[in-house]
C-alpha cells in the first residue's frame, strides 16, 4: 500500500461533515484536475496549477496493511476516512484493511472520482462509497473522467452519495445531465474553492439552484477552519 501517514482529524465533506476521523490517503490518480487540492498525491510532472513537481519517494511511503491498522485503531475513532489520489487504483490491497477495520467496528468512507469500478468483495466489505465525478472545469477530457459503467454501478449500491464541485449553475446543469443519465439519487453540491473567499462566492452562486433542485449542499469545513493547509 502507497500512501502518506494516517491523520487524526475532521470529515470536511459531504453527509459526514464534522464527524471526528481518522483519515488515510493514498498515493496516484489517474485524472489531473486542474484545482486539485491535493497534487502532492499525484503530480509528479508539476502540470497542476500549484505548479509543483513532487517526488513520489518523498510523498509516498510502502506500508503493511498491519501498520496502517495499528496507527488508524491508536487514534480510537469510530471512522476512517479513505482518500487519495483515487483509492481503488490500490482496492486490492485496501480490501484487508477495511476487513480489519470492520472487526474492530470501525466505520470506513471511501472517496472515489468513480472512474474505476469497485470490486464485488469490496463492495461487501460494508464500506461507504463518496463518489466525486469531476466536471469539465477539471480541465480532464470526458472520456477520463466520466466512466458509465463505473457511476451506474455506484449508483446502485446501497448508501453511495454523489458529490460535484461547482462554481456556477452552468456546472449545476452540467450534474443534472449526469444524475438523470446515470440514475444517481444522493445528490451533494460542494462549492469549489481553496480559501474561504472563493467557497464564499461559488456557494452564492449556486445555493439557491441546489435547494430548486431538491438536492443537498457541503461546504469544504476543513478549508474554512485551517484554509489552505497541507494535511496529510
Amino acid at each position: 500500500m502507497r500512501s502518506s501517514a494516517p491523520l487524526d482529524a475532521v470529515q470536511g465533506e459531504g453527509r459526514s461533515l464534522g464527524r471526528r476521523c481518522a483519515f488515510l490517503r493514498l498515493g496516484g490518480c489517474n485524472l489531473s484536475c486542474q484545482w486539485c487540492d491535493t497534487p502532492y498525491t499525484w503530480d509528479w510532472q508539476g502540470t497542476s496549477n500549484a505548479g509543483i513537481r513532487y517526488d513520489p519517494k518523498v510523498e509516498l511511503h510502502k506500508r503493511t496493511v498491519d501498520s496502517v491498522a495499528k496507527e488508524l485503531l491508536a487514534f480510537g475513532v469510530d471512522l476512517v476516512v479513505i482518500s487519495g489520489g483515487e483509492p481503488l487504483s490500490q482496492q486490492a490491497r485496501l480490501l484487508p484493511l477495511v476487513t480489519l477495520l470492520n472487526e474492530e467496528g470501525i466505520e470506513v468512507e471511501i472517496e472515489t472520482n468513480g472512474t474505476r469500478v469497485p470490486s464485488p468483495a469490496l463492495v461487501d466489505a460494508n464500506v461507504r462509497f463518496n463518489v466525486s465525478p469531476k466536471l469539465s472545469h477539471s480541465g480532464d477530457s470526458a472520456d477520463k473522467r466520466i466512466v458509465p459503467a463505473a457511476l451506474r454501478r455506484f449508483a446502485g449500491i446501497p448508501g453511495a452519495t454523489f458529490k460535484f464541485v461547482c462554481r456556477d449553475t452552468d456546472d449545476l446543469d452540467e450534474v443534472g445531465q449526469l444524475v438523470s443519465a446515470m440514475d444517481i439519487s444522493s445528490v451533494w453540491i460542494m462549492p469549489e474553492g481553496q480559501d474561504g473567499a472563493a467557497i464564499d462566492k461559488h456557494m452564492q452562486n449556486i445555493a439557491d439552484s441546489v435547494i430548486d433542485r431538491g438536492w443537498n449542499i457541503t461546504t469544504r469545513l476543513h478549508t474554512l477552519v485551517w484554509g489552505h493547509k497541507r494535511g496529510v
